[in-house]
């Protein structure tokens, strides 16, 4: 049991002799005025400014904002306990401001009275009497008396005082466990939770706070048309999911099961998230959110009225490269279409139209130095290990491959690849002696794709179910030796699969098909990558565990404050991405090769997911891409020592664990501490239970018993919001941007013999490539929104930074955090020395590309680098 706590009173002493009478705490409050944040008065809107004004009417005739300080160490025993509250105090001159701050903040000065029985504040009330909302940065209190100064750090919008039901609370950057925490100020925080948690019921509000889960049942619009119906994703062992934030918003008519979208007309893209998780803090990350809309609304329906009177088909490689080096020519109208919707500016920071109607992108870095490598077999299989999907491949441990598919739904599943077919190709070896000393590897999505093919291709898309397997050369290279691609049997799903071997050719027809079965998996590869490894595995599996933390953890609690950082923004691009991304007909399901069934293809892949199994050398191990070895560096030996992807993530993930383990144990001495951490409990409890909810009853998720425990859960948290997301976005543009290296969908077959295709494939092979894989249309649209996914914005914080260097009072905790910012600085330095290593052939490949996804910092703008420490965009 823990000792009972006596909270300790840093040097606090009766004022006996008056010393302090008449005496004022002056605090520094610095904050961002809506007029000054919100982007859409920045564009043209004038309501800032009226409500400006008539926020500074009030200031003159009213005290306008008000804060209060509570006391840490003085209870009210009339109050139930509560530190007693002080009297009132004014922002000082809203019209004037404390110079020397940054961007948009503004300061402004405000003097408490001096009470003694107060004693050594350790929150603070705030009231807003304007009629707009303020986002609240900091409170500095300055020489309090017998302490010193006080920081509080709140980077929180404050609406007026009638959106809530009560004065909102801040509390000083101190960090108490649930137990440690002064009695003065325990009732405020266990208030503050329930605040958060809210009641479940009703729509959520633009001001309100509140964290609370739901389902996907928000992507189809069974009302507009029955062809836009979705099923719920989540909920069940069907589709079972990780759950999203509660909106609350009204069921649909035709199916009482959905939630109602928003009309787009009317609201755009203002979906419900707790509102200090909105985009907003600073405009650049506003202006996500319009070119997504500007992209969605204005840009797609100008592009799809186009291409009913143009050409949806590319004549040549060159006429693709002409998307960089010269532009898409666009009819005068809807050029002019697209310009009267979306301001100038924004026009040309989006698509950079010239004046001549031309819809220009940048030139994707895979093409930068060489126009022809991406066709190379080489470069195909070195982007397995180095490109924007590193995190599939595995080395192959039984022969033929089998399916995990289940054989009384699906057959027999089995690979159709024989010895034969792979021996001529693994230079003098056996498929046994390579399998034994790990020579042989597999691409596998045929489990993804079989169980959604027959129904694919009843559309206007066709597609196979690949397997790709793979020989590691001496050189440390991998070279692809068969590609499977297979289709649901013509008699039933009963019969299995009918499936087809295609070898690697270089010339005439032979090479042709190779260079089409190449591009098959490429489609598999992209729809898996953007549904499964980016979607999935960081984007819906990270937002639970945001909801609980803010539902179950105080600001108070060291993994609030270790995690929250982690958090910013994902909520609201999830938001964003259920709006004009994921949703029925939205811009995943026009471009990539799942189209309806993406959603769903996901949910049957979480079936698999395991959340121990996020930590990348549990992954690796799992793969069969690493072995424990206590000998290696990090305690693993790579199958592959060349694989980037892992080297570097191996560098940054036991960059996070040293840092991750640090800071647990400054404030868990003991394991019977985690057991005995109340708030620790159920927010575990709760991400199991309900934020993945469907899971819960698998036996691998941690008891959150011990300190290890607990390390290892926040490592993989961490890790997957910072670096796996990283390492999977911010190279769509640059691997992906050249739609023929990572083509999104497929529409024919490879042509039989005998048919007009096939005489075409074997006259004009560029043209019957370009007449397979995705048109256009549905490039422009997914080069669009993959050029702004890849960016990174201006005011993008990165692994080892933090918004505000008071973060915490505990001097040991901010030198451990400079720690980690120094390793991830020596660790930059020793990624790119690797990259100038030419032995290292796989860290460049034939486009020269150095792998730079995993470099911890970077610029702004689209750079392939630099990891954010959170689902940013």
């Amino acid at each position: 049991m823990f000792p009972k706590f006596v909270p300790s009173i840093p040097n606090v002493v009766p004022d006996v002799l008056g010393l302090n009478k008449g005496r004022k705490i002056k605090g520094t409050v610095v904050l961002i005025k809506k007029n000054l944040i919100d982007f859409s008065d920045v564009v043209g809107s004038v309501v800032g400014v009226t409500t400006s004004v008539v926020d500074q009417f009030t200031e003159v005739i009213a005290k306008g904002i008000t804060l209060q300080l509570v006391s840490s160490t003085n209870a009210d025993p009339a109050n139930e306990l509560k530190g007693k509250v002080g009297k009132p105090a004014s922002l000082e001159s809203w019209f004037g401001s404390i110079p020397n701050l940054t961007g948009a903040e503004t300061g402004f000065t405000v003097r408490f009275d001096y009470e003694e029985d107060i004693g050594v504040p350790g929150a603070f009330l705030i009231k807003n009497n304007h009629l707009t909302e303020f986002f609240l940065v900091r409170l500095t209190l300055h020489d309090v008396p017998n302490h010193g100064d006080i920081h509080f750090v709140c980077n929180s919008w404050v609406y007026p005082a009638s959106s809530y039901k009560s004065a909102r609370i801040f509390f000083a950057n101190k960090t108490y466990l649930p137990c440690e925490t002064p009695q003065a100020l325990l009732k405020y925080r266990e208030e503050e939770l329930v605040n958060l948690r809210g009641d479940g019921t009703g729509e959520r509000q633009k001001w309100d706070r509140i964290y609370d889960y739901d389902v996907y049942n928000d992507l189809g619009n069974p009302d507009i048309l029955t062809s836009l119906a979705r099923p719920v994703i989540g909920g069940s062992s069907t589709y079972p999911y990780p759950r999203r934030g509660r909106t609350g918003r009204p069921r649909t008519k035709s199916d009482p099961e959905s939630e109602s979208r928003l009309f787009p007309v009317v609201k755009d893209f203002d979906i419900y998230v707790p509102r200090d998780e909105r985009f907003g803090h600073l405009k650049t990350a506003d202006f996500l959110t319009y070119m997504l809309k500007s992209v969605d609304q204005n840009l797609r329906p100008a592009l799809e009225y186009a291409f009913t009177f143009l050409s949806n088909e590319f004549k040549d490689f060159e006429d693709v490269r002409e998307l960089y080096e010269g532009g898409f020519k666009l009819p005068h109208d809807v050029l002019k279409s697209i310009s009267d919707q979306i301001p100038t500016p924004m026009l040309k920071e989006i698509f950079r139209t010239d004046g001549e109607q031309s819809l220009r992108f940048p030139t994707p870095r895979i093409i930068q130095e060489n126009k022809s490598a991406w066709m190379t077999d080489e470069e195909f299989a070195r982007e397995m290990l180095a490109g924007v999907n590193p995190g599939l491949i595995c080395c192959l441990k039984e022969f033929p491959p089998k399916s995990k598919l289940d054989p009384n739904v699906y057959g027999d599943q089995t690979s159709t690849i024989t010895k034969q077919h792979l021996e001529i190709n693994l230079d003098g070896c056996t498929v046994d002696e390579a399998i034994r000393n790990n020579r042989l590897f597999i691409l596998d999505h045929h489990d993804a794709f079989m169980p959604y093919l027959r129904r694919i291709n009843e559309t206007s898309y066709k597609a196979y179910a690949s397997r790709t397997i793979l020989f590691l050369k001496e050189d440390g290279t991998l070279k692809p030796v068969a590609i499977e691609l297979s289709l649901p049997h013509p008699d039933g799903d009963k019969c299995g699969a009918e499936s087809t071997v295609i070898l690697p050719a270089e010339q005439g027809v032979e090479g042709t098909i190779w260079l089409l079965a190449k591009a098959y998996v490429s489609v598999n590869d992209s729809g898996y990558h953007q549904l499964i490894s980016h979607w999935l595995n960081t984007h819906a599996v990270i937002e639970p565990f945001i909801i609980a933390t803010n539902r179950h953890l105080s600001v108070l609690h060291p993994i609030h404050k270790l995690l929250h950082p982690h958090y910013r923004d994902t909520m609201n691009i999830n938001a964003l991405a259920r709006q004009a991304l994921i949703n029925a007909s939205g811009i995943i399901e026009l471009t990539f090769l799942p189209g309806k069934y993406a959603i769903e293809m996901s949910s049957l892949v979480y079936k698999n997911w395991a959340f121990h199994e996020q930590a990348l050398p549990v992954d690796l191990i799992k793969r069969g891409m690493a072995v424990e070895d206590p000998s290696c560096p990090h305690g693993l030996r790579l199958v592959i020592e060349d694989y980037p992807f892992a080297v570097d993530g191996l560098e940054i993930w036991n960059a996070i664990k040293t840092w991750v383990h640090d800071y647990v144990s400054f404030y868990y001495k003991t394991d019977e501490v985690v057991q005995q951490d109340t708030e620790l409990q159920c927010w575990w409890k709760e991400i199991v239970e309900v934020g993945h909810g469907d899971k819960k009853d698998e036996p691998w998720w941690f008891k959150m018993q011990t300190r290890d425990e607990l390390v290892e859960a926040c490592t993989i948290i961490i890790w997957t919001a910072s670096a796996l997301h990283a390492s999977v976005n911010f190279g769509q543009y640059p691997y992906g941007g050249y739609i023929v290296n990572r083509p999104t969908l497929s529409r024919r077959l490879i042509p039989k013999q005998g048919t007009p295709e096939y005489d075409e494939m074997v006259k004009s092979p560029h043209t019957a490539f370009l007449r397979t894989i995705t048109p256009k249309l549905q490039t422009l649209i997914d080069l669009s929104v993959i050029e702004i996914l890849s960016r990174h914005a201006s005011d993008e914080l990165y692994l080892g930074q933090r918004e505000d260097p008071n973060w915490t009072s505990d001097a040991k905790p901010l030198e451990l955090f400079k720690k980690f910012g120094k390793k991830l600085e020596e660790i930059e330095k020793k990624l790119i020395q690797r990259n100038h290593d030419e032995k290292l052939r796989n860290r460049t490949g034939p486009i020269n590309m150095p792998y730079t996804l995993l470099y911890p910092k970077s610029e702004k703008g689209l750079t392939a680098k630099g990891i954010p420490n959170s689902i940013s965009i």
